[in-house]
């Protein structure tokens, strides 16, 4: 190892998620030195190779003797301590020169290999996370994040490394007490928009700045597994706009479009005002021209599939806020996801997933309505009456297929009118009512799963009262998500279906449907005890309203079933 090598080693420090370059190439920008990409602007190059000997003779002897003495300091608190300080000194030393002579890069050229050398020091805080609280008392999280901001992307670039290894999920958790210090001190100084603003300036096709942008990533990844409620200030931020942007830029697919997706994925989830501001920056278009690609072909790569994935998972989270059915409806979405599904390439499961998510309660009327105009009965009933191989083979499965299916047409049933619903139910009128031999057909395969469940729920319980345990409130919902799991969810939706074509006044449905019923041996009082269950249990947590008047709705079909 020469002298230069010296120079710019760092240990190798992983970063949350591993990149693949970083596999196979050297380490990025973090392990660089500040200024030499600035430096070599402006400094005459016969100027520097002057005393290039005696220059790395003396950095060399510095970092020897730099070694010595942390080997020989044993890391406590007062060391620590010593280590900020020496932080601020060097810091503010920098930014006094930089100011002095901003353009004479010799006279702070030396500062700032100084202030990089401290920096990658301070990474050995992340070990002690107990002792975060003196990177706050001693003012040191306000000094980086300012440095955020360095004229000097590298300084920036090794800040944000630093703050990724702090931040690092695992070391938070070994210390909650100093975790909570430091995310609260990152927070209330604006972490987020920082990092944006620098973001914005780096160049990705520069290795070790697109390195910056993953890091940056990594660091939004971390506090928000730690601290979910701050994703909607994050988003505020700044971050949903540059994700979206990000998403859309026309670059080649990486990692870091990968990362964008996910972290998209992360602040949507259960957050209806992330779901707003998306819907009002004009991300659903966005999500449906990047997913627009996979309309005719594949994935190339598990790590594009996977970001493809993430997209249709945002995209489902924003549908469950009502203002974006709208959006989706505009921006011609179930049109793609139509197209999805006859194109049979492996975006259709997903799709299937997202006409759900657009369609289901009263807020999905005008999707349904459009779905018909768009033909879209001509490609969910085929789904209905087979369910393709190819889903198995997408790691989907046949419950998971039925259960999308199924909520469709039971949402169609539900909001669809004139002639509309007309269309709907004369398709269970075709070839001698064959979609309604398949709906029986599956009647009796998800009840017999239930059955075997209840059966199993039975025995738990009664073991639990022989033991003298008292059932609580709790313990009932526990047994009632698990018979949902078993396929109670998608017997609802089919005994809905039923109940509801039953009521179409088309004598021959509602003949069909008590002949097989009679000639397998089911029972309407089955029926009706499943649909008062689903009635018992309706809501969508929001509107007491929407639930009485559901409720009454599905018991008034009971009485006519």
């Amino acid at each position: 190892m020469d002298v230069g090598e010296l120079l710019n080693y760092q240990p190798d420090r992983g970063a949350k998620r591993p990149r693949e370059e970083d596999v196979e190439d050297e380490p990025r920008g973090r392990h660089r030195l500040p200024g030499v990409r600035d430096l070599s602007r402006h400094i005459d190059r016969t100027e520097q190779n002057k005393d290039d000997s005696g220059g790395d003779k003396k950095a060399y002897e510095k970092l020897m003797d730099n070694d010595e003495e942390r080997e020989g300091e044993p890391l406590d608190e007062s060391s620590i301590k010593k280590m900020i300080l020496t932080f601020e000194k060097r810091s503010y030393k920098n930014q006094e020169l930089r100011i002095k002579f901003p353009d004479n890069p010799e006279k702070f050229m030396e500062s700032e290999l100084d202030l990089n050398d401290i920096i990658q020091e301070i990474h050995v805080i992340a070990t002690m996370p107990d002792l975060y609280h003196l990177l706050v008392e001693l003012n040191a999280v306000h000094s980086l994040l300012g440095l955020l901001s360095h004229e000097n992307t590298d300084v920036a670039i090794a800040v944000v490394d630093l703050l990724q290894e702090l931040t690092d999920i695992d070391t938070l958790h070994e210390s909650e007490e100093g975790a909570e210090v430091l995310i609260d001190a990152l927070l209330e100084g604006q972490v987020v928009a920082l990092l944006v603003q620098n973001m914005e300036r780096l160049d990705e096709q520069v290795k070790e700045e697109a390195g910056g942008v993953y890091n940056t990533l990594a660091i939004v990844e971390n506090m928000a597994e730690f601290r979910p409620e701050m994703c909607t200030e994050a988003a505020q931020q700044g971050l949903m706009q540059w994700l979206l942007k990000r998403i859309k830029a026309k670059m080649p697919f990486d990692d870091n479009k990968l990362y964008c997706s996910e972290i998209l994925a992360i602040l949507l989830q259960n957050n209806d005002t992330n779901r707003d501001l998306l819907g009002e920056l004009d991300g659903i278009d966005v999500l449906l021209q990047q997913l627009s690609v996979f309309k005719r072909h594949n994935p190339s790569t598990p790590d594009e599939q996977e970001m493809m994935e993430n997209l249709f998972d945002s995209l489902c989270s924003c549908l469950m806020h009502a203002a974006n059915r709208d959006r989706f409806l505009k921006g011609e979405g179930l049109q793609l996801m139509n197209l999805m599904l006859r194109e049979k390439k492996m975006s259709r499961t997903s799709a299937l997933k997202v006409l759900d998510h657009a369609m289901i309660g009263p807020e999905g009327t005008d999707n349904c309505h459009k779905f018909v105009d768009i033909l879209g009965l001509r490609t969910i009933f085929p789904l209905f009456m087979k369910t393709p191989k190819k889903m198995k083979k997408a790691g989907i499965s046949d419950k998971e297929h039925e259960e999308h299916v199924c909520s469709i047409i039971a949402s169609m049933l539900r909001n669809l009118k004139g002639q509309q619903r007309t269309r709907l139910l004369s398709k269970f009128t075709e070839n001698d009512c064959e979609k309604v031999d398949r709906l029986m057909e599956l009647h009796f395969k998800y009840l017999e799963a239930v059955q075997l469940a209840d059966k199993k729920i039975e025995g738990e319980k009664h073991d639990m009262v022989r033991r003298g345990e008292i059932i609580s409130d709790v313990m009932e919902d526990e047994f009632y998500l698990r018979r949902l799991d078993a396929g109670l969810f998608v017997l609802q939706l089919i005994c809905y279906i039923m109940v509801e074509i039953s009521n179409a006044n088309i004598p021959q449905l509602q003949q069909r449907v008590h002949q097989i019923l009679n000639l397998r041996g089911g029972s309407v009082k089955i029926v009706r005890h499943i649909m008062r269950e689903y009635a018992e249990n309706i809501g969508d947590g929001k509107s007491e309203e929407f639930k009485e008047t559901e409720q009454k709705r599905i018991l008034d079909l009971l009485e006519n079933f």
